[in-house]
């Protein structure tokens, strides 16, 4: 794909806010302007951000630090919600159609479970931008553009890598029940691995319960010598089913957080499929941005991606250290 003068433009910003990072407590500081002055006050327009994400889960919070991020650069007002419950999630959605906020950023994990919220948010004319996850019902729902990870290309990605790796039975641990781009993420590693992969699942909202369903996998079929996380701390919970079974399977995941890249480092796991969440944050409070001030749209009707990347042991030092500033 040709890339356009205003994705370049993005790009540059992007470095300035990828180099500020807080002193204290990992926060992220807002960046400055291209001008080398401050980011001017919130008022110029208002924002949602609606995922699917609960409390407390690293990935989005990273995802949040971006899009407050890019509304400090930019001076709009951002607010950013997460229920993993798409009923509630979708309740989430309407209450920012009800405050008439200038767009919506929203997750759509179980896209059918938010189409009438999405197509409220449309019909009230706010622009809509989905990330992560849907994608392939995106355009269908109206939204003016997405921002995320192609999931079947990177689980692609990750069945090449792991194969390399001498895997041929693959637990693919799935740690949310409906998730679309989950399941995406598993049939791109069976398509690329050529051996077997099974798809164990658990709860994300109960890692030591993971650990221990694992655990018991990994005991009770010694043919299984690969494992695939979906998520940054499904892989830790899976590490410890590792060490905790005696086994010798190879790990891989999709996602970072500093413990994951600590992780790489020490040989614990072998790669981590990186889709830039920031990126899935501070990318659509831009477009949106764009789009009230200038009309501006992005993609064409295709997504734009954020990744796939792979960290591994060779470039794990240099992401540990952004990861510390919460954009990575």
């Amino acid at each position: 794909m040709k890339r356009t003068p205003i994705i370049l433009a993005l790009l540059g910003s992007l470095v300035l806010a990828g180099c500020s990072s807080g002193g204290g407590g990992g926060q992220t500081q807002p960046p400055v302007q291209a001008g080398g002055g401050q980011s001017p006050a919130a008022n110029q327009g208002s924002f949602a951000v609606v995922t699917h994400g609960g409390a407390g889960d690293s990935f989005w919070d990273v995802v949040k630090n971006g899009a407050e991020a890019a509304g400090k650069q930019y001076g709009v007002t951002v607010t950013y919600q997460g229920d993993g419950d798409p009923g509630k999630q979708s309740q989430l959605i309407d209450q920012a159609v009800a405050q008439k906020v200038d767009g919506i950023v929203v997750s759509m994990a179980n896209p059918d479970a938010l189409k009438e919220a999405i197509g409220k948010a449309v019909a009230a004319k706010i622009p809509v931008i989905t990330i992560n996850s849907g994608a392939d019902r995106s355009k269908e729902f109206g939204a003016v553009a997405h921002v995320g990870q192609s999931e079947d290309v990177a689980g692609r990605g990750a069945g090449e890598q792991l194969k390399a790796a001498g895997v041929t039975k693959l637990l693919c641990v799935v740690h949310e029940a409906g998730n679309v781009g989950l399941d995406q993420r598993c049939k791109g590693a069976e398509e690329t691995l050529g051996g077997t992969v099974e798809r164990l699942q658990v709860d994300i909202a109960n890692l030591a319960d993971v650990t221990s369903k694992v655990t018991a996998k990994l005991q009770s079929d010694k043919a299984v010598n690969g494992i695939l996380a979906l998520n940054n701390a499904v892989a830790i919970a899976a590490r410890d089913a590792v060490r905790d079974s005696g086994s010798q399977a190879k790990l891989a995941t999709f996602d970072l957080s500093a413990d994951v890249v600590a992780a790489i480092k020490d040989g614990q796991i072998l790669f981590a499929v990186d889709q830039q969440q920031y990126l899935q944050g501070w990318l659509p409070i831009t477009f949106l941005t764009l789009h009230k001030k200038n009309l501006n749209t992005v993609g064409g009707g295709l997504p734009v991606n954020t990744g796939p990347g792979f960290v591994t042991k060779d470039n794990a030092e240099a992401i540990a250290k952004l990861a510390e500033g919460g954009t990575r």
